[in-house]
């Protein structure tokens, strides 16, 4: 959401605040900034100038060649490839040696033979906009030579919002205004339209005189019919005409207030609907009435089988369950989303009809889903706009359109209102707030501090205060524990006290899982990976939990597991040349639970990486990851997640990975596994031909218990060691990690150690079977081992291996 630092001072008298002190009040209110862009610092050298002549330029058909005051005391040549460049008309000016937003310097050239000293600029040049179809003409009286920041107000700074779901209110300048205002709501002030000439002040007071009549279904009024077929869907529609209308560019003050939002100007029309839109949160369209067939609107759903054409361009096939605005023949407006292309205001309209409309956030949502289009009105009536400010919005459109393009407003607003609005009432104990919150605050002060934000209090209920909540904040304000939240939120965070904060006292313990997961992040951070956040959403291929109303089919279902998402995010640091990847990530996967019920979710923990093992250093060339990197590291947190289980067992049960190069640790409780790693399938992965293999693993921390964190500790030995060796025949189906745990639980408690030191395959070992030398260490702490003790104890090591094991000495 882009809010304008001026368009706030307009509307808040007084506001002094700087831009970045600004920045932090609306991060405690609950709308952060992502960015405070200084609109008029980039456009320092950009100049007003007025093209005097605009000709053909005699070498290129789609060039101009142009004479240009920009207040020199002489004209320059500019050679311009805008279609739009006319003589007579002024425009943004960027001279030879101006730098433009972005840091592209403007040098003097020559362009097909003609001289160009300098360049007539476009709103997305500027960095006012994303068109770029022809260059920013200016309307209005300027002089050749001026600052064009401070000819056009555009000393002004552009706060880009992070708006939550649940706050509408703030999808509008007075939404964060009522938020900043020492007063609150009663310390917002529209700013009055004024109009002079051609009889246009003496038609908007006529029209502010206007009546408003309200049916229930259908009603009629100056020679406009207004009908709801669907009051589920559309709730109210209000409608104004105004006739007369002489369309043209809008006044430079509305274009600049619009461009310093990012929006590029149209038309006086369109661009006061869009004014009100980001003034007052209301969503608004204009039709051309001489285009509206039979002087009707009907608000209901779509016929099967219609379609139509949107100002976009495109044709829309239309469902049964979309609810459009129609005439009385065919659909004129996707309600709610995009207006009709058969039905827009063009240059030669002269009559209008203003549509002000409340729709059903789902039926926008589902619409705008089905259809892939999303507007800047279909994004604020899928989070719900205020019912109680639509004619207040109707009317400050009509006399801005009214001041702006000229006419005369009927004097009639026709309200359809099938479906009155009903404000909730929400319940507020003090008690309640204290015990939430950690700290006393008195119902007066409770009254104090939600009253600025529109709740009216009305008659106690007993202990509790109840308050009326304003149209702008019904959608999310519904119950005792949202007034709670706002209170908080006026209060103040920082004021909590210390220990109070997040509103728990510090003595309760955090959950296990969350203790888990931390240490395991110092974990893993510790061992040179960094944490990654992938989508919990993937393809068909990768989830089996299906979405009812999917963003795109790349994300329809719901992730069965996470190593598929960091495999991705590895491929993406490869396409861009970065060899050594580590990521790991602690996230939910999911798995379809009973017919009818909610999906099952587990938290798992996942690894990928590739590369190099260290840093490249000039000693040495650097190693790459191997397989016992993996199994090294999957066997130390199987043993910290897991203490007592099994050893790891080769292959896996991920068609992601390589079988004959992983391992696994098979579960308790009958599922396939608790742990697995190996090499990613060199043919499930998108990479680049010099990269390296990529190893992966997940563990589920369902049913894990890390570790305790003390560190232990032994007594350094003071008795000798006796060393022995064993050379084993061991079959290749017999893992050598169930031998050497075989090793270890026969020889007794005298074994300190146990290690292979060799591997040997070849002449005089049979086919199937390889050779593994250990290296066994005996000691006790008390006293000196004798050789009987260390045989006796081999005796018991080989005779296990050979019942339980079929491994024999060499």
């Amino acid at each position: 959401m882009d809010i304008s630092y001026r368009w706030l001072q307009s509307l808040v008298p007084g506001l002094d605040l700087p831009p970045e002190a600004l920045a932090e009040r609306l991060a405690m209110c609950g709308a952060p900034a992502d960015a405070v862009i200084a609109l008029g610092e980039p456009l320092r050298d950009i100049r007003i100038a007025r093209v005097i002549e605009a000709r053909r330029h005699p070498n290129a058909d789609r060039l101009s060649l142009c004479r240009v005051d920009a207040g020199t005391g002489e004209l320059l040549n500019v050679v311009c490839g805008a279609p739009n460049v006319r003589g007579g008309a002024t425009y943004p000016f960027a001279p030879a040696g101006a730098t433009l937003p972005g840091g592209m310097v403007i040098k003097r050239a020559k362009i097909r033979g003609e001289e160009s000293n300098g360049m007539l600029c476009s709103a997305r040049e500027l960095g006012l906009g994303r068109d770029h179809e022809g260059i920013l003409e200016l309307h209005g009286d300027f002089t050749p030579g001026d600052s064009f920041i401070e000819a056009v107000g555009l000393d002004d700074w552009r706060f880009v919002l992070d708006i939550t779901a649940n706050r509408p209110d703030l999808l509008s300048h007075i939404g964060v205004a009522r938020e900043i205002a020492p007063a609150g709501d009663a310390g917002v002030v529209l700013p009055p339209v004024a109009a002079t000439g051609d009889g246009r002040a003496q038609a908007l007071a006529q029209f502010r005189a206007a009546r408003v009549h309200r049916v229930s279904d259908a009603g009629e009024a100056e020679g406009i019919r207004i009908s709801i077929e669907d009051a589920e869907k559309c709730p109210r529609y209000i409608g104004v005409v105004i006739r007369g209308v002489t369309v043209g560019p809008a006044p430079e003050w509305l274009a600049t207030r619009l461009r310093a939002i990012g929006q590029r100007p149209i038309n006086n029309i369109v661009d006061a609907t869009n004014f009100v839109l980001h003034e007052l949160g209301q969503p608004l369209h204009a039709f051309d009435l001489a285009r509206l067939r039979g002087s009707e609107i009907r608000v209901r759903r779509a016929a099967p089988g219609e379609s139509m054409v949107t100002l976009d361009g495109e044709k829309r096939d239309l469902s049964p369950d979309m609810l459009v605005i129609a005439d009385a023949e065919r659909p004129v407006a996707v309600a709610g989303v995009m207006g009709g292309q058969e039905s827009e205001v063009a240059d030669d309209t002269r009559d209008v009809l203003l549509e002000c409309a409340l729709f059903d956030p789902r039926s926008i949502r589902r619409t705008r889903r089905a259809l892939g289009l999303s507007t800047d009105a279909s994004y604020r009536y899928e989070r719900g706009v205020d019912p109680e400010g639509m004619e207040r919005a109707a009317r400050r459109a009509v006399e801005l359109i009214l001041a702006t393009a000229g006419g005369r407003a009927e004097p009639v607003l026709l309200d359809v209102n099938p479906r009155p609005f009903e404000a909730p009432v929400a319940p507020l104990r003090p008690a309640r707030a204290q015990h939430v919150l950690g700290v006393a605050l008195g119902a007066d002060l409770l009254v104090s501090l939600l009253q600025p934000l529109g709740f009216r209090a009305l008659a106690a209920d007993g202990d509790a205060l109840r308050f009326r909540v304003p149209g702008w904040r019904a959608y999310d304000v519904t119950r005792e524990a949202d007034l709670i939240e706002e209170v908080a939120r006026r209060y103040g965070y920082d004021r909590f006290p210390e220990e109070l904060r997040p509103f728990r006292p510090s003595a309760v313990p955090d959950h296990p899982v969350a203790i888990l997961e931390d240490r395991l992040r110092s974990l893993l951070v510790g061992r040179g990976l960094l944490e990654s956040r992938t989508m919990g959403l993937a393809s068909e291929a990768e989830g089996d939990v299906a979405l009812t109303n999917p963003l795109s089919s790349a994300e329809s279902r719901l992730r069965r597991a996470l190593l598929p998402g960091l495999v991705h995010r590895v491929e993406y640091n490869l396409a861009r040349g970065n060899r050594d990847v580590r990521l790991f990530e602690i996230g939910t996967v999911f798995a379809p639970g009973e017919p009818g019920a909610q999906p099952l979710e587990e938290t798992w923990l996942a690894l990928a990486f590739t590369g190099a093992r260290h840093a490249p250093h000039w000693s040495a060339a650097p190693e790459p990851y191997d397989i016992w990197d993996l199994k090294g590291l999957l066997a130390d947190l199987v043993a910290l997640l897991y203490p007592a289980a099994g050893v790891l067992e080769p292959g896996t049960h991920d068609p992601l990975l390589v079988p004959a190069l992983g391992f696994h640790v098979p579960a308790d409780d009958g599922s396939a596994w608790v742990a697995q790693g190996g090499q990613v399938a060199p043919g499930g992965v998108d990479a680049p031909a010099w990269a390296g293999p990529i190893w992966g693993m997940e563990l589920r921390l369902a049913g894990a218990e890390l570790a305790p964190g003390a560190r232990g500790y032994r007594v350094v030995p003071t008795q000798p060691a006796i060393e022995w060796d064993l050379a084993l025949l061991i079959a290749d189906a017999v893992p050598a990690a169930r031998v050497e745990a075989l090793i270890v639980d026969a020889a007794g408690a005298s074994l300190e150690r146990v290690a292979p030191f060799d591997l040997y395959r070849g002449p005089g070992i049979a086919e199937g079977t390889r050779s593994i030398a250990y290296r066994l260490r005996f000691r006790a702490p008390d006293r000196t081992l004798t050789d009987a003790e260390v045989e006796r104890a081999v005796e018991r090591v080989l005779r296990r291996l050979k019942e339980e094991l079929g491994v024999e000495r060499r």
